[in-house]
C-alpha cells in the first residue's frame, strides 16, 4: 500500500498490521515521562489516533474529533501517537481543553511506529493512521490513511470502536 506525504511517496518502516492480528506491544511516553505499553490498558477497547504532529491542522482536528466522541464510547480508551514530544503534547492539551483521550509521544524510539508499520523513513514522523484494538488485543479496525495530509475516516473509527469487545 503506497502512502504520500504532500503527494510524494514514503516509505513506511516496519510491518503494518491487519485486522485480526494480534495487536503489537511497544513502548511510549506519557505526558509526565512515564512508559506506557499496550498491556496498561488490556481489558479495555482501544482507538487508537495516529498523527505526524498534533501542532497541525488535520491533527488538532482529529485530537479534537475522538475527544468528542469519547463520551459517547463505553469502555473505549482512546489513544493518540505522536512523535511531538511529551511536553509539547500537555502543553496542547491543555490549550485545547482536551481531557478525554491520551497523547502519547513515540519521540524516543519510534517503538510504536515501527510495531504498526507507520514511522515514515524520511521524516521521522508517524504516518496518519487508526487502528481499533478490543479487549482481548485483537485488532478489529485498521486505515492507514493513504495521503498524511487527509483526515481519516471518522465515522468508520468509531463505529468499529462501538462494535468492539
Amino acid at each position: 500500500m503506497g502512502v504520500t506525504f504532500k503527494e510524494k511517496p514514503v516509505t513506511l518502516a516496519g510491518k503494518q498490521v491487519q485486522v485480526g492480528d494480534q495487536a503489537p506491544d511497544f513502548t511510549v511516553l506519557a505526558n509526565d515521562l512515564s512508559e506506557v505499553t499496550l498491556a496498561d490498558s488490556k481489558g479495555s477497547v482501544r482507538l487508537i489516533s495516529v498523527v505526524p504532529s498534533i501542532d497541525t491542522g488535520v491533527c488538532d482536528a482529529q485530537t479534537r474529533r475522538f475527544n468528542e466522541e469519547a463520551s459517547q464510547l463505553d469502555n473505549v480508551k482512546i489513544l493518540t501517537v505522536s512523535v511531538d514530544l511529551p511536553f509539547a503534547q500537555k502543553r496542547w492539551c491543555a490549550a485545547a481543553g482536551v481531557e478525554n483521550v491520551q497523547t502519547l509521544s513515540d519521540h524516543r524510539d519510534l517503538s510504536f511506529g515501527k510495531a504498526y508499520g507507520v514511522a515514515i523513513e524520511e521524516l521521522r514522523l508517524l504516518a496518519r493512521a487508526v487502528f481499533v484494538v478490543d479487549s482481548s488485543d485483537k485488532v478489529t479496525y485498521v486505515e492507514y490513511v493513504d495521503e498524511v495530509t487527509n483526515h481519516p475516516n471518522y465515522e468508520a473509527a468509531i463505529e468499529a470502536a462501538k462494535a468492539a469487545k
